[in-house]
């Protein structure tokens, strides 16, 4: 490998590091503030959401935050579309900067990454569909793999658009139900969360091996 290439790809794993160093010492920032500021644009508080949410992986800003405070300032029904055309912006953004930027990363991979490729080029639309409904990976994490690797653009988006759909739904209803009294949509958004961290972890052995996690793979 050139000097070149690895002083790309160390600049590129410095960047990372970096952005999420500030993202979590700099930008320790809670959904009601984020509410209020998104608020004060009146009218215009919906492009001003979706064009935040749409930059948010460049700064690794949790989308978690911003989802809870869409449904604050927005309810529900009108969050989720707006958390939806963001979020699908923000994974375009992720993942055309990876293709540009990270491509080299995958020209010496490890076995478990080879595995990874394979599955994706074999079928990047059910391979990144699973990986968008497992709770807690990193969703920009997942949009820079899929950039880096071999997965079509189409089929990414289309299966992030699926994928993300009852994490949205969860994290929207879940900031709107904070605002009013009726507790009854809290406990029902909190009992959705519990079901998507429930039913993966009881299929957790099958869905790690299908995906090339499995740790045999390793051996």
């Amino acid at each position: 490998m050139k000097k070149k290439e690895i002083s790309k790809i160390l600049l590129f794993i410095t960047i990372l590091l970096l952005l999420m160093w500030l993202s979590r010492n700099f930008f320790n920032i809670k959904p009601h503030d984020i509410r209020d500021w998104i608020v004060s644009y009146g009218i215009w508080a919906p492009i001003v959401f979706i064009v935040v949410y749409t930059i948010r992986p460049l700064i690794l800003f949790p989308a978690s935050i911003l989802s809870l405070a869409a449904g604050l300032a927005f309810g529900a029904f009108e969050g989720f579309i707006y958390i939806l055309i963001g979020a699908l912006g923000g994974a375009t953004v992720a993942y055309y900067t990876a293709s540009f930027l990270g491509a080299k990363l995958l020209k010496r991979p490890s076995p478990r990454m080879i595995k990874i490729r394979e599955k994706m080029e074999e079928n990047g639309f059910v391979y990144v569909l699973l990986l968008r409904l497992v709770p807690f990976l990193n969703f920009d994490l997942i949009s820079y793999l899929a950039g880096m690797g071999k997965v079509r653009y189409v089929p990414f988006i289309l299966a992030t658009a699926i994928g993300i759909l009852p994490g949205t739904f969860g994290y929207v209803f879940l900031g709107s139900s904070l605002v009013g009294e009726d507790r009854t949509n809290l406990y029902i958004a909190i009992g959705f969360f519990l079901m998507m961290i429930i039913v993966p972890l009881i299929f957790k052995e099958k869905l790690k091996g299908w995906l090339g996690l499995s740790s045999k793979d390793d051996t």
